[in-house]
Order: structure tokens, then sequence, then C-alpha cells
């Protein structure tokens, strides 16, 4: 008899999703699916607010990557109101989004990730969580704090608090870091760490999954190789730039398939949708959905970049890119191979920009001429789980009167689908029983791509894992239940 199983909710993500798993009579794997079941909406509730909140509402799409959303509807902004941040103001910008990046990606690696490496995919989920790491390995967590403590910190100093803070206005920012602030930040105090313990801190991440990949090589390469266009916003010189750029498309040669300026998304993507999921699939429209979905996030950005602005990561990516022989890397773990990297790259471009004269300066905001007023605009910045765009309009009176967002998550959907069920045929084609290591490398699957499904949704509460097991004729077999209410 046929079986179909469920894993509800998806653990260790930002938001709520299930898998199916669908086998046929002889127990093959015939399908596999993220179902992204929760709906949020904020791309119709904004509108009718004035425009310049905007970047105050839809950060609250998240508590993870709300300074992404800040600063890709400011650079909107900006086009709205027909001006150019002012370069002090993107630096302060730029400072920021630095700071988001190097403590997002230590959550998500170390919180999230970390314990699959340190225990197991089949260790014991009570076990298998921060618990367990701090009872594993207490000075490498204290280490971990202090890491994602300093780059809160410097989010504090730029946007006024730690979650969901103001800085960014039309034209610019509305204040700069005074030297005091900056000076803290670099040679630390109290309960506080330097720059220079922060750069050693940020190694961890790279030294760990080099012991973990040298004692496990086959299983991590083996795990899950999906291939996949890559994409990210690179500068002139065809580098990653996180905060602005041309969106470049490579394909797993190595080879430029598409540059695209972001005003021109429309022209270039299209997004299918499923009646099984919230979340949308875009993919390059002249390519179709099967060979123009892209892969975009830390994967992606180490794939297409020619090299990186900072010495220590520098000298990771050389390792990162030999690895691969020059040709795109497609090991779906191996994304948190380039996570760990663009933790230390964060932290080396922080430290730069905390020892930058200009912060101080006073040019805060460029103003706009007269009739300079657009009522359109569009941004993009790199989010620490890949590509962001904004696209707003406005009415003559600055209400606002259309929101697209299309965030990583979105972008990675069709991706993760495809790792779903490549993990799925692997673990569970031909099992007639359901174990915790066979749920688990599913989940482990998704957890590479760090998706944030509240983002890519436009919930609430606590579920338990659950998965069940039906016939041909839909009777349940089995059921095993892990959670809150378990």
């Amino acid at each position: 008899m046929g079986r179909k199983l469920i894993i509800d909710p998806v653990t260790r993500i930002e938001g709520h999703g299930k898998v199916t798993v669908h086998l046929d009579d002889a127990g093959k794997v015939v399908d596999a699916r993220l179902h992204v079941v929760e709906f949020r909406g904020f791309e119709k509730f904004v509108q009718g607010h004035p425009f310049w909140e905007a970047p105050m509402l839809l950060q609250r799409i998240c508590g993870i990557c709300f300074v992404s959303h800040h600063l890709c509807g400011a650079k909107v902004l900006d086009e709205m109101v027909g001006v150019e941040a002012t370069r002090t103001a993107e630096k302060i910008r730029r400072l920021g989004h630095y700071a988001q990046m190097l403590q997002s990606h230590a959550t998500a690696y170390f919180y999230l990730v970390v314990p699959e490496m340190m225990f197991g995919m089949d260790a014991a989920p009570e076990q298998r969580n921060i618990v367990g790491l701090v009872e594993a390995d207490p000075e490498l967590m204290r280490r971990v704090i202090m890491l994602r403590k300093w780059g809160q910190e410097v989010i504090k100093a730029v946007f006024g608090r730690r979650m969901h803070g103001i800085s960014s206005v039309p034209g610019g920012v509305d204040q700069n870091l005074s030297r005091a602030a900056c000076d803290r930040l670099l040679n630390g105090e109290e309960g506080l760490p330097s720059v220079a313990e922060i750069v050693d801190y940020a190694q961890d991440a790279l030294r760990l999954f080099h012991e973990f990949h040298a004692r496990f090589r086959s299983e991590v390469d083996d795990f899950a190789t999906v291939p996949a266009l890559n994409m990210s916003l690179v500068d002139a010189a065809g580098n990653v730039d996180y905060y602005r750029g041309t969106i470049r498309v490579m394909d797993g040669a190595r080879n430029v398939v598409r540059d695209v300026d972001h005003h021109d998304y429309l022209e270039h993507f299209s997004e299918a949708v499923e009646p099984w999921s919230y979340m949308k699939f875009p993919y390059l429209t002249n390519l179709g959905r099967e060979a123009g979905s892209v892969r975009v996030g830390p994967l992606a950005r180490m794939n297409v970049t020619e090299s990186l602005s900072t010495p220590l990561a520098q000298e990771a990516l050389e390792r990162f890119q030999a690895y691969s022989g020059g040709r795109a890397n497609d090991r779906t773990l191996h994304t948190n191979w380039a996570r760990a990297i663009e933790v230390l790259h964060a932290a080396e471009l922080i430290e730069r920009l905390l020892r930058d004269p200009d912060l101080q300066r006073d040019d805060l905001v460029a103003s706009p001429a007269p009739g300079a007023w657009v009522g359109e605009g569009i941004g993009v910045v790199e989010a620490p789980r890949g590509t962001l765009l904004h696209h707003y309009r406005a009415g003559p009176e600055g209400d606002i009167t259309f929101v697209n967002l299309i965030v990583a998550t979105t972008h990675n959907n069709e991706v993760i689908n495809r790792t779903v069920r490549l993990v799925a045929d692997e673990h569970l084609s031909g099992r007639a029983e359901i174990t915790e290591a066979m749920m688990n490398a599913i989940e482990v699957g998704i957890r590479a791509y760090d998706p944030c499904l509240s983002c890519a949704t436009h919930a609430y509460g606590q579920m338990p894992l659950v998965v069940r097991v039906y016939d041909a004729s839909g009777n349940p077999l089995d059921e095993r239940i892990r959670g809150a209410s378990s």
C-alpha cells in the first residue's frame, strides 16, 4: 500500500512549515514537498500608510532579519524622493547591515546547525539542541554568546535598539556614530569583547566546519547535492556586495547567465504558485521554472563572487572555491561552510568601518531637489539568507498603493523543495519504519538554507512535530509526535 509521511512542523527554523513525503506501494519516494502553512499579508496591510513608514512597518515581518528589511525599504525611499544617500549615511547603513550578517549567521550556524555537527543526526532531540551544546562545550558557547552580543551592540549603536530600531530616513540616516561609540566596540569593556576577540571568535565557525568535514567527509559531501543557478549582488569587479550592485546569475561552470539591474526585475523574473503552499516559486522567465530557478544566500554568494575584500575571509574563500575545482559548489551542507566564511567576512568588514572617520561626519541626509518626487522605488540588498527585493509605489499624497517583496527564502523555494525530495529519497525509500534520524535528515536539509518562512509568506503559536503514515486509502497506519504537547 502507498504511504504518506507528514512532518509538521519542521523544527529549528524561523516560521511554520511542514513536509509531506509520498511513497508508492514499494516504499519508494515518489514526491516530497515543503508546505509553508502560515500567511501574514504584509504586502497588503501596509497599503494606505504614508510611504515613509514602510521601512519601520516592513521590518516587523521578522525579528531576525529586520535590519535587511529596514535598509532595503530605506533604499526604496531614497529612490521615491529622488536622491541617493550620502557617503556617510551609506557607511553607517552598511555597518548595521554587516552587524546583522554577523549575529544572524552566528545564530543560524551555532544554535541551529552545529548540534548535528557535534552530536549527529541520530542523536536524541534532548541532546541535539542549544542546552546540549552548552553542556558539551561551555567555553565555545560562551564565545558564541559574546559574538552575538557584540553584533547586537553594533546594531544598537546604529539603530538605537537591538531589534526593530530606526535609523534610516529618506536620503540618509538620522544620526552618526561618535568616536567614543566606535572605540567602545573596537576596544571592548567589561562584559563586551574587543573587535580583535570577535574576529577570533568568528573563526570558530570555520574551525568547527573543517573538523566536522574531516571526520565525515563523504557524509557531508554526498548529502543532497542539488545543482542550481546561483544569484547574488556583485560590484563592478564581480565581487559580492551586500548593500548594492548588479544582480548576477551564474551557472554550474561559474559562467555568467544574466546580469540584471534590479529596477528591471519584473522583466526577468516570474513567480509560480502551488495550491499546497503560501510561498511562491520565482524563476528566470526565459529559462522556465525547471532551468531558471535560482539559489541565493551564503552558498550562492561564495559561488558567484570573484574574491572577498578582507584578508582572512579571502583566504577562506580560496580554500572553499578550490575544493570544487573552480566550479560552483552544489553540496547542500557546504552552505554551512559558506556561512562560516561570511561570519568572518562580516567581522572584518565591521572592524574596518569602525575605524573609518567618516562615521563621525555630519553629512547625514541628502536633500531632494524641488520636483524630485518619483513616487516609486525598488531596493535590493543581500540579506543573510540571500537577495532581498522591495518595490513600493505611492500616490501623490505619499500614501502607499503597492508593495511587492521577493525575499531570499522565496528565491530558494524551488531549490529547498528539490533538496527535500532528494533527502527523502536517499533516507526514506524502501524503509518500513520511521526513525528520528530519518525525520531529522529532512530537517537538516531544510535548515542548511536557514529559511525564514515568516518573511517569505507575507503565525503564531507552538506546534509539535507530527509524522503520520497513511495507506493508499488514506487510513492511518502509524503516528509519531514530539514537541510541546507530546
